[in-house]
């Protein structure tokens, strides 16, 4: 009677555990990803050592990127290494940068100049050194132009071109970090 007792009990974890990965491999597989910034190239809002957690989901089912997103992707020079970027231009769009100005032209013609003081502090702006202008990029159907929110210390398409849809992985849907906005641990 033991040994059944004992085959049960163990019969009953193993289902648990199998549904537990059935659940569990798919969702972190297919929808959300958990990931670690690394470097400061998206700093004051994302430093070294936050831990994120990306949405695939949504990307590839329901919604395509919006200007304004920050995404984590497959770095188009290398696809062994992952980037964190906020998506600037669209596919189809046109964007020149002049004297730390972000011009854009829409598919539908219109220009406009991009205002991101609703994720960049106006000092944070100030700062940008404008040597790195950019005359004009036309984007293609199924690209984006992505920009760190540290101008002066980011990779990105200024330097490496555009982003191809096929590399986002996806959105940045939460974010963890020991750091406050400041950039100071928490506890010290």
């Amino acid at each position: 009677m033991e040994i059944k007792k004992l085959l049960n009990s163990f019969l009953e974890i193993m289902l648990l555990v199998i549904i537990a990965l059935a659940i569990v491999i798919p969702v972190r597989t297919y929808i959300f990803q958990p990931f670690i910034v690394n470097g400061s190239s998206m700093e004051p809002n994302f430093y070294s050592g936050d831990y994120l957690i990306v949405d695939e989901f949504t990307y590839n089912f329901i919604n395509k990127p919006e200007r304004g997103d920050v995404v984590v992707f497959d770095y188009p020079l290398n696809i062994n290494f992952k980037y964190i970027k906020r998506i600037i231009g669209l596919p189809g769009e046109t964007v020149a940068i002049e004297d730390g100005k972000i011009k854009i032209k829409t598919v539908e013609g219109e220009e406009i100049f991009l205002d991101e003081n609703e994720y960049l502090s106006d000092e944070s702006i100030k700062e940008w050194v404008y040597s790195n202008n950019l005359r004009e990029e036309t984007l293609g159907d199924s690209e984006y132009f992505v920009l760190g929110d540290n101008r002066n210390g980011s990779s990105d398409s200024r330097k490496w071109g555009t982003l191809p849809s096929s590399n986002i992985n996806g959105k940045v849907l939460l974010r963890l970090s020991l750091k406050e906005p400041t950039g100071q641990k928490i506890y010290d």
